[in-house]
């Protein structure tokens, strides 16, 4: 069986596809693919599956969410949707804050990703600690994600988004991209993983781990040989992570 999806209006559908294409715009003239990701994910990526508590229900929009120490950078991107979002108040920012993540990839060369409206706005923001520590190894990765509900290849194949971005020192500590071409999605971040440390791109100790985990170092090859295979695995992985907590099967 399926996942059960809640039945949205044609009104509310109409506005999340005029939304799309606002988003689009955006993030075509503002260059923003790479912080609108990390909103989509920072807020998808708190969730547990133990408590079934935070998850992409839009609370990341909260001060106290925001100051968590993970989330330098995310309020730069809240700040470049204010405007579209005012022209949707009827589309709650959980569901507009994914969608944005959707389109992200979407105009950066990457998969298309289905997207699934009706999630609703919480105002309870989880607590901190949630979200992986680019500094720390595969146990860590398998920890964060696992409490998400992931499996090991959604950790590789969401790795793989790093293709778009870059570090930025006064944000994670961390300075310089992982690909030489920050904007465009594609599957360059595994590829530039195998072929060794450079100076033009950056390699954290958690994409480290990726190459000499056992499980996580094939995935790597497997994604850096073969880009469809990639993208049909992060459009999957992604799609997992943007409904954590929302459709149940």
């Amino acid at each position: 069986m399926g996942k059960s999806y809640p039945a949205v209006s044609e009104e509310y559908q109409k506005a999340v596809e005029k939304a799309r294409r606002k988003l689009r715009g955006l993030i075509a003239e503002k260059n923003c693919a790479p912080i609108m990701l990390r909103l989509a994910w920072h807020s998808a990526g708190t969730y547990d599956v133990s408590t079934k508590t935070g998850g992409p229900f839009g609370t990341i929009r909260f001060a106290a969410e925001l100051a968590h120490g993970a989330n330098n950078g995310p309020d730069i991107a809240l700040r470049l949707l204010e405007p579209i979002k005012e022209q949707f108040p009827t589309l709650p920012f959980a569901d507009f804050y994914q969608l944005a993540g959707v389109v992200a990839v979407e105009v950066t060369g990457g998969p298309e990703i289905p997207f699934h409206p009706g999630r609703e706005d919480k105002t309870q923001p989880p607590e901190e600690g949630r979200l992986p520590d680019a500094t720390k190894g595969s146990d860590h990765l398998r920890d964060v994600f696992g409490h998400m509900g992931l499996s090991d290849q959604d950790i590789v194949a969401l790795s793989g988004g790093h293709t778009l971005g870059r570090c930025h020192k006064e944000r994670s500590g961390f300075e310089g991209a992982w690909t030489s071409n920050p904007l465009i999605f594609d599957n360059s971040y595994f590829k530039e993983l195998l072929s060794g440390e450079k100076d033009d791109v950056i390699q954290l100790p958690s994409d480290k781990a990726l190459l000499t985990d056992p499980v996580f170092r094939p995935l790597v090859e497997k994604y850096a040989a073969d880009e469809d295979a990639f993208f049909a695995d992060y459009a999957e992985a992604h799609l997992k992570l943007s409904e954590l907590g929302f459709a149940e099967d």
